[in-house]
């Protein structure tokens, strides 16, 4: 099985950088016999081990989202892995640990949401500080409260990034949403 995993990543280090169809093409051609063999490997393994073991358990989990796990097979914009997304978000993890020090409950809550636009602001390749003065500038001007929503950090690049087609992906924000290319 690390055998079939391992050979799945060697595809994907050959088609690292090239556009999207080429990497479409070419998992279609290599990583999609071993993503096959993976699946029959697993089913045929649980029909191997006793239904209430652990083991058993682990392989349901991935052959009930076997859907979810091959996406990246038919769009060449999705990544193997989501190790990028976590790479991104881990500062937003770190930062919830400095928040149990914010004081009080809604102190905790204030720095969680400052955190996340800030992180936020990195992960589109903007620059926080920037962002956060004209953000805050415009809210001063009469800004209209119930249209905050039109300054948040995500919407100032339109959002075509891949990182941002992998969020979509798994449904860590919406394709549909205002500013991210639903209606454009």
């Amino acid at each position: 099985m690390v055998q079939r995993i391992a050979g799945l990543y060697a595809v994907e280090s050959e088609v690292r950088g090239t556009d999207a169809d080429h990497r479409r093409a070419v998992r279609n051609e290599h990583a999609r016999v071993i993503v096959d063999e993976l699946h029959h490997y697993l089913e045929a393994r649980l029909r191997e081990v006793s239904a209430k073991s652990k083991l058993a358990e682990t392989i349901r989990y991935a052959l009930i989202r076997w859907d979810g796990l091959t996406v990246f097979l038919d769009d060449g914009r999705v990544e193997l892995d989501t190790n990028t997304v976590e790479r991104s978000i881990r500062p937003l993890a770190l930062n919830r640990k400095n928040a149990l020090f914010a004081g009080s409950d809604e102190g905790g809550d204030n720095w969680a949401v400052i955190a996340t636009l800030i992180e936020n602001c990195k992960i589109a390749g903007i620059n926080p500080h920037t962002w956060l003065t004209e953000t805050l500038t415009k809210l001063a001007d009469g800004h209209p409260a119930n249209s905050v929503g039109d300054l948040m950090p995500w919407l100032d690049i339109g959002l075509r990034t891949p990182l941002t087609l992998q969020l979509q992906t798994y449904g860590l924000i919406s394709s549909t949403s205002p500013g991210m290319g639903g209606g454009e």
